[in-house]
């Protein structure tokens, strides 16, 4: 049987969906997989399983992205 573990939970505040990030390792072997299982309103999912390399990977780039958008934020609060 595979084995799943979960990693983290937590809200999109924007959408409302609940992501979660899982680690599984699958009964044949291989590379232990990350799994994203984006829960939409209802019972509607989107599940991604990730390989560690990709994984990385989109990590760098969405903060890449988000770095600059935290501090433009932080910016705007030090100036009100």
């Amino acid at each position: 049987m595979d084995q799943i573990n979960s990693l983290i939970k937590f809200r999109n505040p924007y959408g409302n969906q609940e992501i979660e990030l899982q680690q599984v390792e699958y009964e044949a072997g291989g590379t232990p997989m990350l799994r994203l299982r984006i829960r939409e309103r209802g019972a509607r999912f989107t599940i991604f399983d990730v390989d560690p390399v990709t994984a990385k990977f989109w990590a760098e780039e969405m903060l890449k992205w988000a770095e600059p958008q935290v501090a433009a934020a932080e910016d705007l609060k030090g100036g009100e």
